[in-house]
């Protein structure tokens, strides 16, 4: 028998070795794209690339696929098979590219409305070089102040103020700086993160392998066993916390980066935690010039192997033919549809919007389509208040950080206000993040001198706003407009007691997007800003063994944020799993082997260096 045992693990580890280092497509990292960097240009520029509007005499001939949405999940999966010769055509819906990376323009202030920090950017490593090659290098990184991030716990009268450094060493150091005697716990949380986190490597492979090898590894139990990260997906973060310590604030800032992902301690699987413990231990950064670089640098890419990134085009439906077999889209242009044919489609719409509203009923209704969709739920829904200030960063009390704000250090008990009446818990919203865009990116203070702009970032329930989602976007009724200013002005009275420089008086432009405002310009069907729910749930081997890159109707490919994980670099990891099913090799591996290149040159050539100066 154990010989029997022996035999089918030989075979299995044979095929999982296989599929994980057999390289028979093209490689879109083969060589370092980086040139030589060009530096910031105007808004007006930029505009330029990002708000090139649909025309079908814009459409490119003899396309290789077609992208349905331009998040970095949608641009990530195209430059990727730009860079391998193929013609694709990204569409987006808004009227400019980017997705959550995008920005607009009030009174002369620009908000970013998704990214305020990135993490693990040190040069050479794999995440930092796959970025450099997806904008042949000409993205640029800013650090923030160190500490990244201040957890802020407490009424007024009894605030504490807990800060987060980066660096592996120091943020432990200060940790037990301000929780004298809990340094085990701190060590052990640590350890902790670190360990399950390396294991994410396997929901990737997942993803990777033939569905009979990643569902005979889930079946056997082999996932738990083999990967630290579903070894404790379905435990909860507060579970695990509470188990380390009994000090609730510790365990409050343990916890509190929950907000990135939106799911409340109790709710929260550890492994998604872990994660980004992990990702910002190195530091944290901000884009240079702000968010529209990230796009900015991408689109020239898709558009130099013959593409195109196209906005104003909401694609209505995706067609198939009598095979059910995906041959392009259609895109409403006024009245009109527009069909456009390609071999491939790849949606980085989300799962929900993919499934309930772009496939013809008869495919929505099949079994294998709705057992992906049972998996899955919406996630919470929202808030951001945006507002524009008199005075510079210095004048302001404004850093290049961030601050997470909450009422008290019970989380799982402040949540419950999402469950609220609408007008009561627009009067008592207990957790904000708070952050400066204009202080982190040092172009701005050249462009805009003595000007400020301050994102706001809670969470709202959608059905608060659901009655007025079909009003105009721009004007809606004024019971909806009382109830975004009760939230404003709550939220405004929490900052202002935090930030006691900025007043009422420096206000110069204020306004709240809701979750109804989510779904009008970025497509979220409930006004989620990661995607579909980030729960123990999603975490199981079954679930990720089953939502994968390759669909059940053929040529019909998934990515982004509901392919992989939520985030920035969740996104981008969806994309990278996205190409590497289509192009057939490991891209993940493909990015550190590159990495690992680059880090030799520049050793190498920094070696040369020295020798000649001796």
């Amino acid at each position: 028998m154990w010989i029997s045992v022996a035999i089918v693990c030989a075979v299995l580890l044979a095929l999982i070795l296989k599929y994980i280092f057999t390289t028979p497509g093209p490689n879109p990292f083969a060589r370092d794209s980086r040139e030589p960097v060009r530096g910031i240009v105007p808004r007006k520029e930029k505009n330029k690339v990002l708000k090139q509007g649909f025309v079908a005499s814009k459409v490119p001939d003899n396309l290789d696929a077609v992208v349905i949405g331009s998040g970095i999940g949608g641009l990530g999966v195209a430059v990727l098979l730009a860079k391998v010769g193929k013609r694709v055509l990204v569409l987006e819906q808004h009227d400019r590219a980017g997705g959550c990376c995008h920005t607009f323009t009030e009174k002369g202030f620009e908000f970013d409305v998704g990214i305020h920090y990135i993490g693990d950017l040190l040069e050479h490593k794999p995440f930092r070089c796959m970025l450099d090659q997806m904008t042949n290098g000409q993205l640029q990184w800013e650090p923030l102040d160190n500490p990244y991030d201040w957890v802020v716990l407490g009424p007024p009268e009894n605030r504490r103020r807990y800060p987060i450094y980066s660096g592996t060493t120091r943020f432990s150091q200060e940790l037990k700086k301000c929780f004298p005697g809990e340094e085990k716990a701190i060590d052990e949380y640590i350890r902790l993160c670190k360990k399950t986190g390396r294991g994410i490597w396997f929901l990737a492979l997942l993803k990777l392998i033939p569905s009979p090898i990643a569902k005979f590894l889930v079946y056997t139990g082999l996932c738990r066993r083999l990967s630290s990260f579903f070894e404790m997906a379905d435990r909860s973060l507060t579970e695990v916390v509470n188990g380390l310590t009994e000090n609730k604030d510790l365990r409050a800032v343990f916890t509190y980066i929950f907000g990135t992902y939106g799911n409340i301690p109790k709710d929260a699987s550890f492994s998604m935690h872990s994660l980004l413990i992990t990702h910002y231990l190195n530091g944290a950064w901000y884009p240079k010039g702000g968010a529209t670089e990230i796009a900015y640098h991408m689109i020239p890419i898709i558009e130099k192997a013959g593409g195109a990134v196209l906005v104003r085009a909401p694609v209505n439906r995706i067609l198939f033919n009598s095979d059910k077999e995906a041959i392009g889209v259609s895109v409403m242009k006024g009245q009109e549809e527009v069909h456009i044919h390609a071999p491939m489609v790849i949606s980085d719409a989300g799962i929900f919007n993919t499934y309930q509203k772009l496939l013809p009923k008869e495919l929505q209704a099949m079994p294998e389509i709705q057992k992906h969709l049972s998996f899955m739920k919406n996630g919470e829904g929202g808030l951001s208040v945006f507002v524009g200030l008199d005075g510079s960063k210095e004048e302001l009390g404004l850093k290049a950080n961030n601050y997470w704000i909450f009422k008290e250090n019970n989380f799982d008990e402040l949540y419950e206000y999402m469950n609220g009446d609408k007008e009561e818990s627009a009067k008592n919203v207990p957790l904000l993040f708070v952050a400066s865009p204009s202080a982190k990116d040092p172009i701005w203070q050249e462009q805009n001198p003595g000007k400020s702009t301050v994102s706001l970032v809670s969470f709202a329930n959608y059905s608060w706003f659901e009655e007025w989602k079909d009003g105009k976007v721009t004007n809606r009724s004024p019971e909806y407009k009382e109830l975004k200013q009760a939230f404003i002005d709550s939220i405004l009275d929490v900052v202002m007691d935090v930030f006691p420089k900025i007043t009422r008086d420096k206000i110069e432009y204020v306004d709240a997007g809701t979750p109804i405002t989510n779904t009008h310009y970025i497509g979220a069907p409930k006004g989620e800003i990661y995607g579909a729910d980030h729960g123990k749930e999603r975490f199981s081997p079954e679930l990720n063994a089953t939502i994968r890159p390759k669909t059940p109707l053929k040529n019909l490919y998934l990515t982004g944020q509901d392919v992989f994980l939520c985030g920035f670099a969740g996104a981008l990891a969806g994309a990278l799993t996205c190409g590497s099913v289509i192009l057939k090799r490991n891209l993940h591996l493909d990015a550190i082997a590159l990495a690992k290149r680059t880090r030799f040159m520049k050793q190498k050539g920094d070696n040369n260096n020295n020798k000649n100066r001796l």
